[in-house]
């Protein structure tokens, strides 16, 4: 090869692009995650991947999500909420009623998509269900009838319940007082005691072994998830009738649930995510409600316990466990 094909070949060479707009990587958006409870709990990392992959999200790829778990525990939620804010994220997801509660005191301009939380009119996170208003929307883990289903089903344990312990955390659950009131309305109607059992850390916890004669209801709480293992010691201990807010504590040892399916809400709230990605606003997507709930019954922790449930009930449950 000659010099003067030599300078044509590098001319050649020089005016090539770099790559063609098809190689070229996609802008990549930034997603921030803040959960009360830990990353591999109930609703975790690996469903949320799974959820936005499906609607062509990829991490490393075109999305980069940044979770933070707080673990149940309250102060160090509000850190991990100042440290999402810091990265500036196009979109920020919060799982448990805590975590709406942090991000809304740091932002009203990023975009916040909401699950497993319960009333969020009542506790001021929107206007209304069909009208959000605001940067913040999501989905509900909860509706009106459901702290009444929790309670009915309590009473058709036998031996009769005739008064029920009501657990929850004030700290992480500030909608209690909420579902109380259901609670005491739909006890009147079951001829039922309804009396409240906050707790506040692992001791708490374990006091309520000492409980005897009636039932115990565990509201939807953060705090209670991710110290199921005391929880449940308790209770055990307790030889009490339990109903739970989520199917995870049956699969330990529970005795029931009714509950939304935590993986629905998760591909629920991923569609969300993937909408404002687009260039949807919160304040335009609606506040939804639950459209899946399942019933869980752990008959080996009926035996133990020496409790019968009825035929009926066992008829309609999603799952047994045996």
């Amino acid at each position: 090869m000659n010099r003067r094909d030599c300078l044509a070949l590098l001319g050649m060479i020089t005016a090539w692009p770099a790559s063609s707009p098809a190689q070229q990587p996609a802008t990549q958006r930034r997603l921030g995650v803040l959960s009360v409870t830990s990353a591999d709990d109930v609703i975790g990392q690996t469903r949320l991947a799974e959820a936005l992959t499906a609607l062509g999200w990829k991490e490393q790829d075109n999305l980069r999500v940044d979770w933070r778990s707080g673990a149940g525990d309250r102060v160090r939620l509000g850190q991990l909420a100042d440290d999402l804010i810091a990265l500036k994220p196009d979109v920020l997801l919060a799982l448990g009623t805590p975590s709406v509660e942090e991000l809304r005191q740091r932002t009203t301009t990023i975009p916040i998509v909401f699950a497993v939380v319960t009333d969020p009119v009542s506790q001021g996170f929107v206007q209304n269900l069909a009208h959000p208003g605001g940067n913040i929307t999501g989905f509900t883990d909860y509706d009106g009838p459901l702290a009444g289903k929790w309670l009915e089903m309590l009473t058709q344990v036998t031996p009769r319940v005739s008064r029920v312990f009501v657990v929850y955390n004030p700290a992480t659950a500030p909608f209690a007082p909420l579902m109380l009131r259901t609670l005491e309305d739909a006890a009147r109607t079951l001829h039922v005691t309804v009396e409240p059992a906050p707790v506040h850390d692992v001791a708490s916890l374990a006091a309520l072994a000492s409980h005897r004669d009636g039932g115990f209801l565990v509201l939807p709480d953060f705090f209670t998830m991710a110290n199921r293992a005391h929880l449940l010691a308790a209770i055990v201990e307790s030889h009490l009738p339990s109903v739970f807010w989520s199917r995870a504590f049956v699969d330990e040892g529970g005795l029931m649930s009714y509950s939304t399916d935590s993986a629905e809400q998760l591909r629920r709230a991923a569609s969300y995510v993937d909408r404002i990605l687009k260039g949807a606003l919160p304040a335009d997507l609606p506040v939804q409600n639950p459209i899946k709930l399942e019933l869980a019954i752990n008959l080996t922790t009926a035996k133990a316990i020496g409790v019968t449930l009825p035929p009926g009930l066992l008829a309609i449950a999603n799952e047994v466990i045996e």
